[in-house]
């Protein structure tokens, strides 16, 4: 008898489909999106709007490239994932979201990696052979990076992809440079740059990164001769030497003057044997150092001043000497000395550094740099000869053993020989390095191609080449001011974004984009015997057209005269067969900064400029966008080629550093860590979950795959929540068809309205978070909803009449009413994120099957109707809802003590004061209360004026009910059936 009763009842379809491992079951579902066509679809669809006409709201999301050198790490996958969460919300609301992936292929890190495996295997190659080579390992690495994407649920136009390697992208590269060259903004200059010693080219700032770095700080004595100490009016008795101080030993061969504030006031001080001159300010500090160092005793006492104070600009014009070289130093003046330490008086290089660049054009000093491309001091003859050949280089082991450059040692030792080390101590600070090598950088003087940016607002004072300044000045438009407008006009998500790249546009330095490699876009310059370079925009347009057909390799195999055959050159240039083709690369952020013009200019994939965002790493601020934003305002007459840049924080290590590059994680993202251990729907979950903002702490991966505890198995237990979600709605409407079954509204049970309500305010919430790219509030507030407002009330509540009723009853039809309701609204919302499991509840939604070709990624988004939203249901179901954590308190010390089993058992009688808000409330849904609490019956009783509502709890027994053997609830006489004796409710259903 129990069992004919438990197969009347309508329980869940336990055969259900739906099922979990997404590891096996995610590819099949690729393939099926493969098999429709879904990108090409979902263009389709909106590429008309609701009047038949071409759709006018499109949303346009460039793709900033990622590199093609190795797997796509967990970082990668996060960007990705993030791009493709907002493109199919944007595509559900109505959208055109043309896609358009790219690959970043050219540069140091490629050319790298093909040259270690030619040095491995003993083999020499020509340039046109190392660039056929390095261009086959990029695209062998575009097409491991695509299957990845794809495994993550990237939706993309992957047959219009963009690669900066191909030729007619080369050619928009080429030609972005001719509107640099046309605008008078590109120069040669032999200034200092950043230098990378192990690849031997320069560094744009983007490619370097600043690390704690402990120097060696030394205080030199720079002699001054008895002579000139008395055309200053020095004391000239005793040695007299100028101290300087600085943090690059190495540099010291090439010091051509010492900086003095012309405002500082200076002293000189009798050490015993010797005078010192340094600024007043500092002389107790350089004492202390020398103690420090037992070149002065420990009871060594200052004398007062011999001389001073005075004022540096005073001693303008003083020669002192170069401690080992011969050569004069002479005092010169620079705003930029400071009292902050040292000792006033600053070493100064013009080949080493940007501000010793500036003073050594002032003062019509040599731009001296006595260091190779290989970091070697050179022999030129000024050299000391035992200096030749040392390297300048802290490779990465002399780092870790905090140990010297082989030239700081050197320099140090020729110091110490010459009497003109007064100190050394070590240094700390912050101090930039390669980004590839991660090996400290040296600023290096050498001939490179610039593109002029303009006045920097926070360098106004500075007098960089006053000649190109003044030219710039009366014939062009500004650069930087035309940026720093553009950027007034850009939302910035997170607003800090603005701040962040206002001061980088700010402080950066004229642009040097020359590089000293193999694998890249060449510059388009030629030279005749004499060096002297020739630029032209149209001829460099000319040549863009013929690499549009060749592809830049043209450059490398064919000969000037070849090149230019039949390109008008201008009046001045020597004949083609005079000319060299000069062999620097432009630096690769201007290929991908180049995307916006080489992609969304040309319409590729049907995409439009400017674009609406750009969605990158926080360190883009000083990359892509930065370029972007340079190459944009330039060619573009001072607009932005976005209109909105999002930025998200990084994946960093147990260390804070970006995962990426802190050596700790490369294996891709559908290694047996991620993908392979959770399916893809989890880790685009996992992403929703953070907010992306801020940086994402990823422990010990090894043990976050085994701790329970950890985030990923925290999420992988909101996933099951979400499936189970929507595999029980799925399973409770087996037999529900809404054309026949649905209930209107106004008919609805105020439980189903309730639920709809929750539902309506779900939807509300969610589409501002999606607005406003905040995605985890989209995972908090969908597992809240699903956690607490479904399976912890509605669906718990609903059993009994979803499996107990009449199949017609009008009450199970609200309920699932509803049910389908919230399942079409529910699924739509995670349909960004969960985008296989989304898929595939649709699928047996709609069509009943797993695969259906209506896929859910192309409906539109959901939209609730008005009645949904009912605040007086909720607020009389909120204050329900609190009476039944009461009744819960109050029942479970009956189950505990074993006088009640399930609290269908349960009795209760509410007693309140018929004043009372709550009171009146339960009197208004009383025949609603024993579904509610879940329990056979509920009572009310009258109680004093002000008493607080209080519950008393019997066994239905106490009350000589009967138990219903197919519901079991408690009641008091049951009734006959073909099934036996039930309730009367049940003997109802049963008539069917």
């Amino acid at each position: 008898m129990a069992q004919d009763l438990k197969d009347t009842l309508h329980l869940p379809k336990t055969d259900f489909p739906m099922r979990a491992n997404l590891v096996g079951r995610e590819p099949a579902r690729l393939a099926h999106w493969e098999k429709l066509g879904l990108y090409e679809a979902i263009q389709k669809k909106r590429a008309l709007g609701p009047d038949g006409k071409p759709n006018p709201r499109t949303f346009v999301l460039h793709d900033g490239p990622p590199f093609t050198n190795g797997d796509v790490h967990i970082g990668t996958a996060l960007n990705k994932t993030l791009k493709d969460i907002t493109l199919r919300y944007k595509t559900m609301r109505g959208f055109r979201t043309p896609y358009v992936p790219g690959w970043d292929c050219h540069g140091l890190p490629i050319e790298q990696k093909v040259v270690r495996q030619l040095q491995s295997e003993n083999k020499q190659v020509s340039t046109a052979e190392m660039r056929s080579l390095c261009d086959a390992f990029a695209e062998s690495w575009i097409e491991k990076q695509k299957k990845q994407f794809k495994r993550l649920g990237v939706l993309a136009d992957w047959k219009n992809e963009y690669k900066t390697k191909a030729p007619a992208y080369e050619a928009d590269i080429i030609r972005t440079f001719a509107a640099f060259v046309e605008k008078g903004l590109v120069y040669r200059s032999k200034k200092p740059v950043y230098w990378s010693i192990p690849f031997e080219t320069a560094l744009a700032e983007a490619e370097i990164e600043y690390k704690d770095h402990v120097s060696t700080a030394i205080w030199v004595k720079f002699a001054v001769p008895a002579d000139e100490a008395t055309k200053f009016n020095l004391p000239s008795d005793k040695p007299l030497f100028v101290v300087i101080w600085t943090t690059t030993p190495w540099t010291i061969p090439a010091n051509l003057a010492i900086a003095l504030h012309p405002d500082v006031e200076y002293v000189v001080a009798d050490l015993g044997n010797e005078r010192i001159l340094v600024a007043q300010a500092l002389l107790e500090n350089v004492i202390a150092a020398a103690k420090t160092s037992k070149t002065l005793p420990d009871d060594f006492a200052i004398q007062p001043s011999d001389f001073g104070p005075i004022k540096g600009a005073a001693l303008e014009g003083l020669q002192p000497r170069h401690p080992f070289i011969d050569r004069p130093s002479p005092i010169v003046l620079a705003d930029y000395v400071t009292t902050d330490s040292g000792t006033g008086a600053v070493h100064t290089a013009p080949g080493h550094g940007a501000e010793d660049y500036l003073t050594g054009l002032k003062y019509g000093l040599e731009i001296y740099c006595p260091v190779g491309d290989d970091g070697r001091y050179l022999d030129d003859g000024k050299v000391p000869a035992d200096l030749v050949g040392v390297s300048t280089l802290e490779t990465v082991e002399d780092l870790a053993a905090k140990k010297p450059s082989p030239a700081n040692l050197a320099v140090l030792k020729k110091l110490a020989a010459a009497n003109a080390l007064l100190a050394k101590a070590k240094y700390n600070h912050s101090y930039p390095h390669c980004w590839r090598s991660k090996t400290p950088i040296i600023f290096r003087a050498v001939d490179q191609w610039f593109v002029k940016l303009g006045p920097s607002p926070t360098a106004a004072k500075d007098e960089l080449d006053k000649d190109i300044n003044a030219e710039f000045a009366k014939t062009f438009r500004n650069p930087r001011h035309d940026a720093l407008k553009a950027i007034s006009g850009v939302q910035w998500i997170p607003t800090w974004g603005e701040n962040r790249i206002r001061g980088a546009v700010e402080s950066r330095p004229d642009w040097c984009i020359s590089r000293q490699r193999s694998w890249g876009v060449p510059i388009i310059a030629f030279y005749d015997e004499k060096k002297n370079a020739y630029l032209d925009a149209g001829v460099i347009r000319a040549v863009a057209a013929k690499i549009a057909e060749r592809g830049s390799n043209f450059w490398y195999d064919a000969t000037p005269a070849q090149i230019l055959e039949g390109v008008s050159l201008p009046a001045g240039w020597p004949a083609p067969e005079a000319l060299t083709c000069g062999r620097d690369t432009l630096d690769v952020w201007i290929d991908s900064g180049s995307s916006h013009a080489a992609v969304l200019r040309n319409g590729q994939g049907h995409t439009q400029w400017p674009a609406d965002l750009y969605l990158e790493g926080s360190d883009q601020h000083r990359g892509w966008f930065q370029s972007s934003l340079w190459t944009s305002v330039i060619a573009n007459d001072g607009q932005a080629p976005y209109k909105g840049v999002l930025t998200h924080g990084f994946i960093v290590g147990k260390d804070g550093k970006k995962i990426s590059k802190s050596g700790q994680y490369e294996k891709p993202p559908t290694s047996d860590n991620y993908i392979a251990q959770y399916g893809a729907d989890v880790i685009r979950l996992w992403i929703s979950s953070q907010n992306f903002t801020d940086d994402i702490r990823v422990s010990d991966l090894d043990k976050d795959l085994k701790d329970p505890a950890s985030i990923l198995n925290i999420v992988a237990e909101a996933y099951r929540l979400f499936r189970n979600t929507l595999r029980y709605q799925l399973s409770n409407l087996f037999d529900f068809d809404p054309a026949r079954d649905a209930v209107p509204l106004e008919q609805m049970d105020t439980l189903d309205r309730w639920a709809l309500h929750q539902t309506a305010v779900l939807l509300r919430e969610c589409e501002n978070a999606y607005d406003h790219f905040e995605y985890h509030r989209v995972y908090q507030l969908c597992s809240q909803f699903c956690s607490n407002t479904l399976s912890a009330v509605y669906h718990d509540i609903l059993k009994d009449r979803l499996y107990t009723h009449a199949t017609n009853s009008q009450l199970r039809r609200s309920s699932q009413t509803a049910i389908h309701h919230i399942f079409q609204t529910l699924v739509k919302i995670l349909a960004p994120i969960l985008t296989f499991t989304a898929d595939e509840a649709w699928s047996f939604g709609v069509a009943g099957k797993e695969y259906a070709d209506d896929s859910i990624h192309l409906q539109d988004w959901p939209v609730a109707p008005a009645g949904w939203l009912n605040p007086e249901i909720e607020s009389d179901i909120a204050t329900l809802l609190k009476v039944r954590a009461l009744a819960n308190e109050s029942i479970e010390p009956h189950r505990a003590a074993g006088k009640l089993g399930k609290s269908l058992d349960a009795a209760l009688t509410i007693a309140g004061a018929s004043d009372d808000a709550t009171f009146k409330t339960l009197e208004k849904h009383r025949d609603f209360l024993p579904e509610l609490l879940i329990v056979s019956h509920v009572s009310l009783a009258p109680a004093a004026a002000g008493a607080p509502v209080a519950i008393t709890v019997h066994h239905c027994q106490e009350l000589n009910h009967q138990r219903c053997p197919r519901c079991w609830r408690w009641v008091p006489l049951l009734e006959a059936s073909l099934q036996g004796d039930v309730c009367p409710r049940c003997a109802e259903a049963l008539k069917i």
